[in-house]
């Protein structure tokens, strides 16, 4: 996808404080920790046409509206992640402002989740 300048200087900025995961690294920290969070923050009409296994939505735009009643410790870790890895970062860095303190972000999104063979389904 083509991105606007724009939109890439705030990604860019937001990965300099934002923790960022690979594929193996996400499978990992979900198996080491039963209560971690898979969360797609795509928007709906992304999520009914496929999404991760386990994953839970949240999308970008009530993400902070959202997060607290949804998440209430800020220290759950959750695994951010959206289309390709852009949209996660601005919502991991809204959550660490919020006072988030384990977040992070998935590299390559649900796009790399389907490159390398993540489970996923389909919303009815």
């Amino acid at each position: 996808m083509n991105h606007s300048p724009g939109f890439l200087k705030l990604v860019n900025e937001a990965r300099a404080s934002v923790r960022e995961v690979t594929l193996d690294q996400a499978r990992a920290r979900l198996a080491a920790n039963p209560r971690a969070v898979l969360l797609d923050v795509r928007e709906d009409s992304e999520w009914q046409a496929g999404h991760a296994v386990e994953a839970k939505h949240l999308g970008k735009g009530i993400l902070e509206r959202d997060l607290e009643q949804r998440f209430p410790d800020p220290d759950t870790e959750i695994i951010m992640y959206c289309g390709g890895g852009f949209r996660s970062a601005l919502t991991c860095d809204a959550a660490q402002r919020m006072g988030y303190r384990n977040v992070a972000s998935l590299i390559g999104g649900y796009k790399g989740m389907v490159a390398g063979g993540w489970p996923m389904q389909k919303s009815v």
